[in-house]
């Protein structure tokens, strides 16, 4: 059985969806050796790494209409939620911010082959006009506090936070709820049990 046969099966998306996705798959796996978008070790654990891992950032979002995915790097996880959008959600606007320019180059060239639309920011974090958002996400991009100064800037005052932390989770928490105040829901990773994706709203300074 091949990998993506079995990603099909776990993944639990429809086969339009899942098209999608290999297509991607294949564009990280042809881009990759020019520009690192995942780690070379990672690479044969794609599905299951990134793949699956991003799927279930994807679940735990709720009503939405704009989605805002900051140091998006090869678009995990939100170039993924944005190929599931594509079904589920296809009045959803997704936004991506990344400022290194080829990588930038990478998302637009996925979303073009998967004939999604989406709009991709090729600036830094912090020079980015506030951007509303009803969701945001970011998957290894910087300790927790430090992505709640950008929540505050480009999430919505109703909006949510998906951000995916390892295992070292509970200390990031509690060391950004001496400078923030914020609403949090751990949850439970389905690839790695000692990580969880932190559901965060209400942001405000502490």
């Amino acid at each position: 059985m091949s990998a993506g046969y079995s990603a099909f099966e776990r993944l639990n998306v429809s086969r339009e969806t899942f098209k999608r996705l290999e297509t991607y798959v294949d564009l990280v796996n042809r881009w990759n050796p020019k520009i690192n978008l995942v780690s070379r070790s990672s690479l044969e654990h794609i599905w299951d790494r990134h793949i699956l891992d991003s799927v279930q950032v994807y679940r735990c979002a709720g009503q939405y209409k704009s989605w805002v995915d900051i140091g998006s790097g090869g678009g995990f996880p939100g170039m993924v939620c944005a190929l599931i959008a594509a079904d589920h959600s296809p009045d959803s606007r997704f936004t991506f911010v990344e400022s290194d320019q080829r990588k930038s180059a990478f998302l637009r060239n996925v979303a073009r082959e998967c004939e999604i639309k989406c709009k991709v920011i090729s600036k830094r974090i912090e020079s980015v006009d506030p951007l509303d958002a009803d969701v945001l996400s970011a998957r290894a991009l910087a300790e927790l506090r430090v992505l709640l100064s950008f929540c505050d800037r480009h999430l919505s005052k109703t909006g949510t936070a998906l951000l995916p932390k390892g295992a070292t989770w509970k200390k990031e928490l509690s060391e950004a709820q001496e400078e923030w105040n914020f609403d949090v829901e751990p949850i439970t990773s389905l690839t790695e049990p000692q990580a969880v994706i932190l559901k965060i709203k209400g942001v405000s300074r502490g």
